[in-house]
């Protein structure tokens, strides 16, 4: 299970997200930063950022 917590994005914030794919994760995590913290537009380097913070929730990081 890969498992992303906006807080390491966005202090503060305590949503997270689990799904067996990063893709997925992915899509989530973009979601919730359009509704929750209003970003409109979402650039490359955010889903690079959202990518790189995405980890096994066993603790191993992401590959």
């Amino acid at each position: 299970m890969r498992l992303f917590e906006c807080g390491t994005l966005v202090p503060g914030c305590q949503w997270h997200t689990r799904a067996d794919e990063d893709a997925e994760v992915v899509r989530r995590a973009v979601e919730h930063l359009r509704t929750v913290h209003g970003e409109e537009i979402i650039r490359e380097n955010m889903v690079e950022n959202i990518k790189a913070r995405i980890r096994d929730e066993n603790g191993a990081a992401a590959a």
